[in-house]
């Protein structure tokens, strides 16, 4: 029996592509980034299995891929997966979780510090020639927020919710509230979290971090409703998804000072305009969607992708199937 075919739309690492080469019939995209849409439903024919990143997997590319039968994508997000168009065709879907959860983790912890010590800021201040002896200036004018002993509030209390908690208690000693869909006793345990309704959450902390997955039910989870319920001193954290927030809503809030800043590494849409007022706010630390981008973790993702699939295509066990499919596993 000959090898399946497959088609990996983004270059990968070397060691990634010798791992797939041993056990698939390989073709790879060698531009740069991801294949176009165009040239990748042109290779999905003959294909029986998919690596990429953020590719839609829907009916039209289903329609191109008559023979596929898994897709594994180098995310932990899979929303880019028309579930019910792959159920109906019996393509089983898999992601990467775990291994970028540290790594994210490190980055809100990184945004929440530059936002409340307003870090980027006043790193431009001193790079501009501002910051001058005798020229009228004092200290004030520098202060930011401790982030110490604050209290955080983290909706979505997953894995990368646990691996923020753990960095804030343990290495800040901040208070913690989580709302989550259900309780995770282990780390009521371990970090003294205190489950709260979304409106006390809102209410009582000095940063908010959303860490909830992108589906239909959490589009602009966060609204104008929910800002309003924020103390004016309060950061906003986001590293899900842009999606998941009204960023219209955001802007009003950061602009009347509802809120007191922001941590951005996802908008809607991505990348933003260059005439988002979010670009021109010094109160608002932005990043360009780098939860995950550590040469170690990249490798870590692309690897497991590999793994992923070859699991799939090759054995009865196959491994991180979202979800949502399954059920498409042979018992």
């Amino acid at each position: 029996m000959g090898k399946p075919k497959i088609y990996i739309a983004k270059p990968v690492q070397p060691e990634v592509l010798a791992y797939l080469e041993q056990h698939c019939d390989c073709r790879m995209w060698d531009g740069q980034g991801t294949a176009s849409r165009q040239a990748l439903l042109a290779e999905l024919s003959d294909v029986e299995g998919l690596l990429a990143t953020g590719v839609p997997i829907n009916q039209e590319l289903l329609d191109h891929a008559p023979k596929l039968r898994a897709v594994s994508s180098i995310s932990v997000g899979y929303n880019h997966y028309d579930i019910e168009a792959m159920k109906a065709r019996g393509v089983l879907g898999m992601h990467t979780p775990t291994v970028l959860d540290d790594t994210v983790a490190d980055l809100v912890l990184a945004l929440m510090l530059s936002a409340a010590r307003r870090v980027p800021e006043l790193d431009a201040f001193v790079k501009q020639g501002k910051w001058q002896r005798g020229k009228g200036l004092t200290d004030d004018i520098f202060f930011g927020m401790d982030v110490h002993h604050r209290k955080l509030g983290i909706i979505g209390m997953g894995r990368i919710g646990e691996a923020v908690a753990k960095r804030a208690v343990n290495g800040f000693d901040m208070e913690l509230l989580y709302y989550n869909r259900s309780r995770r006793p282990e780390a009521e345990e371990l970090y003294g979290a205190k489950y709260s309704s979304l409106e006390d959450l809102l209410k009582q902390s000095d940063f908010v971090v959303l860490m909830t997955p992108l589906t239909p039910e959490t589009v602009h989870y966060i609204r104008k409703e929910h800002f309003e319920m924020m103390k004016p001193t309060a950061f906003f954290i986001n590293a899900s998804r842009g999606q998941t927030v009204d960023e219209q809503a955001l802007i009003e809030a950061l602009q009347t000072g509802r809120i007191r800043g922001a941590g951005l590494d996802v908008f809607d849409p991505e990348p933003p305009s260059p005439d988002n007022p979010l670009l021109k706010m010094p109160n608002v630390v932005t990043l360009p969607h780098i939860g995950s981008a550590t040469a170690i973790t990249r490798f870590d993702m692309a690897m497991l992708a590999a793994k992923n699939l070859v699991s799939a295509l090759t054995s009865d066990s196959p491994s991180n199937v979202v979800k949502e499919l399954r059920e498409l596993v042979k018992a």
